[in-house]
């Protein structure tokens, strides 16, 4: 992502908001918001990676001296300043609190107002910064930046559109896999596999790690994990050496991610012909999408889109176990806003990327689900996975 260009629309929208606010600068550390601002992910954030947007001027990253290489090889920011001990590397102070406040000095705004991520920051943080920076105040910017994050730019749609196809890859070969009779786990591995192998082959330039924590890192974001029957209802579970029974429905959920951008594709299949409860409910789940994919345009309110979902699991029978949201929106987060649920705030516009996921878990035997990564467009939507979306059987 070295590329200066990526960046320069996501960094005039915040600025505006920034100002707007009178904040004079933001400070990230949230890995995926850290990644927004500056191109770069170290994979393992063991020492953290500090973006700092003033409100004029140019977007700076605080990296360890670790980390200096890489930072300097991928990401589209300019100035990389370093803190901490490593090598020969000259850095700006022993920890990233005093470079960071080095850095707010030199840019005249470690007195101003600065923004942080409340809704991310740990209270240890907190009292960091208020330690630190004595003459600042402080403004909570979560919703600034996970609203910049909302409408997606080119690039951004490019990655999903290739994460997509990853994704699809993968659950061919999942599915090939469970008609074979393979275990949880085989389907999953089947699927990794080939996902693995179609990223080698065909996208030589693209990342598909994930962001990390202080304490880990994802190298791969290529993922799939395979629930059968009742197991459906744990919904997110490490695949065991379970094997379909004639009559069970199989839910094999994939995600993928090109260069911080996931896609998730979900579908749940037949093993055989299903008893009847079994069967009713898949095919009212199909409906349910039938009826419901029109609303996924610009200008729907996403609590009408899922009303209007609501009232359709009413009048099928299934208003017991209908689900708390039909969807999310996708990108940096592989769960990102907005929530598809009734409380949301928040309308469709072109340029989003969403999950459409109707679904259905009912208790003793699991559940249903199709998932699909969706583009609202500027007159509707196109789904960017491609698998067979109706009843699938093996």
């Amino acid at each position: 992502m070295h590329d200066a260009a990526i960046g320069k629309e996501r960094i005039q929208r915040l600025q505006d908001a920034l100002k707007a606010r009178g904040v004079a600068a933001m400070i990230c550390l949230k890995p995926e918001n850290s990644f927004y601002l500056s191109g770069f992910n170290p994979i393992i954030y063991s020492h953290p990676v500090v973006a700092i947007l003033p409100a004029e001027g140019d977007p700076v990253v605080l990296v360890h001296a670790l980390r200096d290489d890489h930072a300097r090889a991928s990401a589209w920011v300019k100035d990389i300043c370093l803190y901490g001990a490593w090598s020969t590397k000259k850095t700006m102070g022993p920890n990233w609190l005093s470079a960071l406040h080095e850095i707010l000095k030199e840019r005249g705004v470690a007195d101003g107002v600065l923004g942080i991520e409340e809704d991310y920051l740990p209270l240890t943080k907190m009292r960091q910064f208020e330690s630190e920076f004595t003459g600042a105040s402080f403004a909570n910017i979560s919703d600034a930046i996970a609203e910049a994050r909302l409408v997606k730019e080119p690039y951004e749609i490019d990655c999903a559109r290739k994460a997509a196809d990853i994704a699809d890859v993968g659950m061919d070969a999942a599915i090939a896999c469970l008609a074979a009779g393979g275990s949880e786990r085989e389907v999953s591995l089947a699927a990794m596999s080939a996902m693995n192998r179609h990223w080698s082959r065909h996208y030589p330039d693209i990342e598909v790690c994930d962001f990390g924590s202080l304490e880990g890192g994802f190298h791969n974001g290529l993922a799939c994990w395979t629930m059968i029957g009742d197991r459906v209802a744990t919904n997110a579970d490490n695949p065991t050496d379970r094997r379909a029974q004639p009559g069970e429905i199989v839910v094999i959920f994939i995600w993928a991610v090109c260069n911080g951008i996931h896609a998730e594709n979900e579908r749940a299949v037949a093993v055989g012909p299903l008893p009847d409860e079994r069967k009713r409910a898949y095919e009212t789940i199909l409906e349910i999408r039938e009826i419901t994919a029109p609303l996924m345009r610009p200008g729907t309110a996403v609590a009408d889109f899922f009303r209007a979902a609501a009232a359709e699991y009413d009048r099928l029978g299934y208003k017991a176990n209908t689900p708390g949201r039909i969807g999310h929106g996708m990108g940096l987060g592989a769960h990102e806003a907005p929530s598809l649920d009734e409380r949301s705030s928040a309308t469709l516009q072109a340029n989003m990327l969403i999950s459409f996921e109707p679904n259905l878990r009912i208790p003793p035997w699991g559940g249903v689900q199709h998932s699909d990564t969706v583009l609202i467009t500027e007159t509707g939507h196109e789904f960017l996975t491609s698998t067979d979306n109706g009843f699938l059987q093996v």
